[in-house]
């Protein structure tokens, strides 16, 4: 059963054939409940940490993304003043600056497609 977000709590150093808990949050609600490790096929706790590690990093490249483009905005609305002040230079840098973070925000995108 696949959960929306799982917390597994665990003790590096031994093996898990005992008897213990596991947090599990399932929606809004929380609760323990123990687990027997003393079965018959491998039990592995890192899965629960990759795909915790996978969720957080689709959620981050989305965040990088509008991240990025809200400060696109500011470097547009500098360019103007840059120009306006006769530091034209300084506007065609800032808009290299943006080309670039435009470029970067593909890549993040093309990132986000292959999760």
């Amino acid at each position: 059963m696949m959960f929306d977000r799982e917390i597994i709590r665990y003790h590096h150093g031994h093996h898990d054939h005992d008897d213990h808990c596991h947090e599990h949050t399932h929606g809004d609600m929380c609760h323990e409940h123990p687990h027997d490790h003393d079965h018959d096929h491998e039990h592995n706790h890192e899965e629960s940490s990759e795909s915790k590690d996978e969720k957080t990093l689709k959620i981050l490249l989305v965040h990088w993304i509008n991240h990025n483009e809200t400060h696109e905005e500011g470097f547009r609305e500098w360019v103007e003043k840059a120009r306006a002040i006769g530091k034209e230079e300084t506007a065609k840098s800032i808009e290299k600056a943006i080309e670039c973070m435009e470029e970067a925000n593909k890549m993040l995108l093309e990132a986000k497609k292959h999760m």
